[in-house]
């Protein structure tokens, strides 16, 4: 039986330049998405009205966040 060299794979990196504008950009989805969950209907709220905090009112408990 023939012997098949398979070519060797070496990762290619990628540069901080690239990587760095979609981090930030999580980053800022995720501190938003945070603080819609988390922060909201308290004094700092942003949006009037209690159906944000009642839709969000499980993901609040999931996250061990106090609400009540």
């Amino acid at each position: 039986m023939a012997q098949v060299a398979i070519p060797a794979v070496s990762p290619v990196p990628v540069p901080l330049r690239e990587v760095l504008p979609w981090a930030v950009f999580a980053g800022v989805i995720l501190l938003g998405l945070l603080y819609l969950v988390g922060l909201d209907q308290g004094a700092t709220s942003l949006v009037s009205g209690s159906m944000l905090h009642e839709f969000l009112h499980d993901g609040r408990h999931l996250l061990g966040l106090p609400c009540h």
